[in-house]
C-alpha cells in the first residue's frame, strides 16, 4: 500500500514543502513517483519519517538524523529506546503536573488569617524534579570547575549554543562511525576525535587525567547521559569512555 505525499502531510502533520525537502537531501525519499509526478510513500518510508520527526524532538539536526539512521540495523531496537524515553518522560511530566497541581491547591485553600499562604509539606514542592547522578556527582567532586563551566555556559547566546550543540552531536556521530566499523578505541583517528573532545571541554573547565576518566564512566554511569550516546549508537558510551580512557594515560598523566 502507497500513500501520496498530500496523504501523509495530512496524517503526519509535516507539510509536503518539508517532505519534498527531505527527498530533495537524501534523507527520505518516496517509494516511486508516480507519472504525474506526485511522490508517494510506502510503510517503511512511514516508519523512517516517524523516527525523523522523534529526533526532531531531540533537537538533532538533518545531516544528524541521516547518519544515525543510515547507520542502524535494528530497527525494532531503535523504536524500543526511543519508546523508553519517551515512557519516561511521559512519567517525569506526569509527576512534574501534579506537583504543580497540588502547589496551586494549597495555595488557594491554605491562607493563613493575614492573608500569607502556608505550605503543609515543603518537600512535595519539589516532586518530580531530578538532577542527573552525574551533574551531582560533577557538583560534588570538582565543585570549581563546576562553577566555571556555569559561568561560562550563561556567557553563551542562545545561537553559540545551538553551535555548540550541534558540534557535540556531529562528533559523536563521527566516534560513532569508528565504534561500528570496528576501530579500536586506541587508534590514532579516535584519539584525534579524543583530543577535539578534550579541547571542547576545556572552553569550559581543564580536567586532569582522573577527571576526565571520571567524566568519561559518567557516561557510562547516568542513565540519561548513556541514553543520549546510545540513541546514535548502541554501546556508544562505553566506547567513549574507553577511548577517554586511553587518552587520558597518554596525554593526560
Amino acid at each position: 500500500m502507497a500513500w501520496s505525499i498530500a496523504e501523509v502531510a495530512r496524517m503526519s502533520g509535516v507539510t509536503s514543502r518539508t517532505l519534498r525537502h527531505y527527498d530533495e537531501v537524501g534523507l527520505l525519499p518516496p517509494a516511486w513517483i508516480g507519472s504525474n509526478g506526485h511522490r508517494y510513500y510506502e510503510e517503511a518510508d512511514l516508519l523512517r519519517l516517524q523516527q525523523i520527526l522523534l529526533m526532531r524532538e531531540l533537537d538533532l539536526g538533518l545531516r544528524e538524523i541521516q547518519a544515525v539512521l543510515d547507520s542502524q540495523v535494528d530497527q525494532v531496537a531503535v523504536l524500543r529506546e526511543h519508546h523508553k524515553r519517551l515512557l519516561k518522560e511521559r512519567d517525569r511530566l506526569e509527576t512534574l503536573a501534579r506537583t504543580v497541581g497540588r502547589t496551586i491547591a494549597e495555595l488557594e485553600e491554605e491562607k493563613d488569617t493575614d492573608g500569607m499562604t502556608k505550605i503543609n509539606r515543603p518537600e512535595n514542592l519539589f516532586e518530580g524534579f531530578e538532577p542527573s547522578p552525574a551533574e551531582a556527582e560533577v557538583r560534588e567532586r570538582w565543585p570549581q570547575e563546576w562553577e566555571q563551566t556555569q559561568q561560562a555556559i550563561e556567557t553563551m547566546t542562545a545561537e553559540d549554543m545551538e553551535q555548540w550543540q550541534r558540534e557535540v552531536t556531529a562528533q559523536m556521530i563521527r566516534i560513532a562511525e569508528f565504534m561500528v566499523a570496528g576501530t579500536p578505541a586506541a587508534d590514532p583517528a579516535v584519539q584525534a576525535e579524543l583530543d577535539a573532545h578534550y579541547h571542547g571541554i576545556c572552553r569550559f573547565w581543564t580536567p586532569n587525567s582522573a577527571a576526565y576518566k571520571g567524566l568519561g564512566q559518567t557516561y557510562v554511569d547516568d542513565p540519561q547521559m548513556r541514553a543520549n550516546y546510545d540513541k546514535i549508537a548502541n554501546g556508544l558510551a562505553v566506547y567513549q569512555r574507553d577511548a577517554m580512557v586511553v587518552y587520558a594515560d597518554a596525554r593526560l598523566s
